[in-house]
């Protein structure tokens, strides 16, 4: 499971011009999950990003995850961040998950975010999605359930 994890002081998920997920203050969460993912990929990623520690405490040092700063969490689920790039000029696809899996996976990390105390809105899975958001830093991490990176 992989993830672009940005801090944000302002986003939103547009569907059909329906605004289907927004928040102020929290994280935007894009969310790609591999075929050989499982639940305890869904836990570990929602451990790691409600206690991530990205945003900023009274000495201006990163030191607060967003259940610290009572931020929400926008949820996106994303295939192409398992986009291998590595040869030729296509993006290969054949490490994401089948749809039917990924959306189960996908909605198990956002019960596991709710579990741990944030509020999640989100996209629209399999949908076209116009995605807004305002980078707050810019705070940009990148997070594999693997530890590839």
């Amino acid at each position: 499971m992989r993830a672009v994890v940005q801090r944000i002081s302002q986003g939103k998920v547009v569907v059909e011009d329906q605004v289907t997920g927004a928040i102020d203050k929290g994280l935007l969460v894009f969310l790609g999950v591999t075929n050989e993912d499982n639940i305890q990929d869904v836990k570990y990623m929602a451990e790691k990003i409600v206690n991530l520690r990205i945003f900023e405490d009274d000495n201006e040092k990163m030191n607060l995850s967003v259940i610290d700063v009572e931020g929400k969490i926008l949820a996106v689920s994303q295939f192409t961040l398992l986009g291998d790039c590595r040869k030729g000029r296509r993006p290969n696809f054949t490490e994401a998950a089948r749809p039917e899996m990924a959306d189960e996976l996908y909605k198990s990390f956002i019960e596991e975010c709710q579990k741990l105390g944030v509020n999640v809105e989100t996209g629209v899975f399999q949908a076209h999605m116009m995605v807004h958001s305002i980078n707050d830093g810019p705070v940009t991490i990148l997070i594999d359930s693997k530890k590839t990176f």
